[in-house]
């Protein structure tokens, strides 16, 4: 039950900041790989592709999450939200973080939040109760 206070979109941010910048030679469109598709055409595979696949699998999971309710989820969801501001400051500020897969990783950081507050605030209205008044 860990997982539920630790936002899973921090793990692509830490792979792109890892190979941007410990690794500044490795391309993100450089092809891993060549798949030969039946319709005749090659679909070629980069890093890049990897990486936003990887992060929108880590959405789902994220989103999936978000329709628990308690503590955790709020601190989940404050989480989530200093990830995409660390993001967004790092994507303005960072010169090897303006790229299109880092935007891509930013955006989809950004659907997670507003994702995870749109399902929390949904599923505590159907939490509410009122009670009308009875005649005395």
């Amino acid at each position: 039950m860990f997982i539920l206070g630790f936002p899973l979109l921090l793990i692509p941010f830490a792979i792109y900041n890892i190979i941007v910048f410990l690794t500044p030679g490795i391309g993100w469109t450089t092809p891993v790989t060549t798949v030969h598709m039946m319709s005749g055409e090659d679909w070629v595979l980069t890093w890049e592709d990897i990486l936003i696949a990887l992060a929108i699998l880590l959405l789902a999971v994220e989103i999936a999450k978000s329709t628990r309710m308690g503590i955790r989820t709020i601190i989940d969801h404050m989480l989530a939200m200093m990830l995409f501001i660390a993001m967004l400051v790092e994507f303005l500020l960072v010169r090897r973080a303006g790229s299109s897969t880092f935007f891509l990783l930013m955006v989809i950081s950004l659907v997670d939040v507003l994702v995870g507050f749109i399902v929390s605030v949904r599923t505590s209205q159907h939490q509410v109760e009122i009670e009308a008044e009875r005649p005395a």
